[in-house]
């Protein structure tokens, strides 16, 4: 039997490693990278549609993130940018996303900065938006379960690949657990009316 040589081995793993996680940052994008998400948002909007963005610093994440979300959950992703890893200003990205939040929209948003801070207080000033920023399982959960986050923060910079992958899965597929958590809730949201 025939055993393959190294090159040929480490051209499968780096193909499956690509497969599970996207392509490293800076990596060029492969020809079976998913088609573009129109840039239009529709008046009728799914229940399984997220809105992701992010600043230069998390675009590389970003593009991972969407090939997953597609992927391995079935959701809609609508892209509210960057494009590139050209220098801009994460705040704009960030309400962009809220904003799809907020009027209905999208179900759910992500957004994604160097850290993750930044883009969470930006979205967090648009009504309507619980921005959580999330480093691991634990805080994803209590985000979705206790506060009913309709956006998810990372920080391209604090999380990995493979983990940001799962923070994400988390993130979509957790229902919010309501009873006590519901009236901390809406006192949160009552906060935004200065009430």
């Amino acid at each position: 039997m025939a055993t393959p040589d190294e090159s040929a081995v480490r051209r499968l793993v780096k193909e499956a490693v690509e497969r599970a996680l996207g392509p490293e940052p800076g990596a060029p994008a492969s020809a079976s990278a998913p088609a573009p998400v129109p840039a239009a948002a529709p008046r009728v909007v799914s229940p399984r549609r997220v809105a992701i963005g992010a600043d230069h610093g998390g675009f590389p994440l970003k593009e991972t993130l969407k090939r997953a979300i597609v992927e391995e959950l079935g959701w809609e992703v609508f892209d509210c940018g960057t494009h590139s890893t050209d220098t801009v200003d994460y705040p704009d990205f960030a309400a962009a996303v809220a904003r799809e939040v907020a009027t209905g929209r999208a179900a759910r948003g992500i957004v994604v900065d160097g850290a993750g801070i930044g883009s969470t207080m930006a979205a967090n000033k648009i009504a309507g938006v619980r921005c959580a920023l999330c480093h691991d399982d634990k805080t994803v959960l209590n985000g979705r379960e206790h506060n009913d986050a309709n956006v998810l923060a990372l920080g391209a910079s604090v999380v990995h690949r493979g983990a940001a992958v799962r923070l994400v899965r988390l993130f979509l597929t957790t229902e919010f657990a309501g009873g006590r958590h519901e009236r901390r809730v809406r006192k949160i949201m009552a906060l935004e009316g200065g009430r």
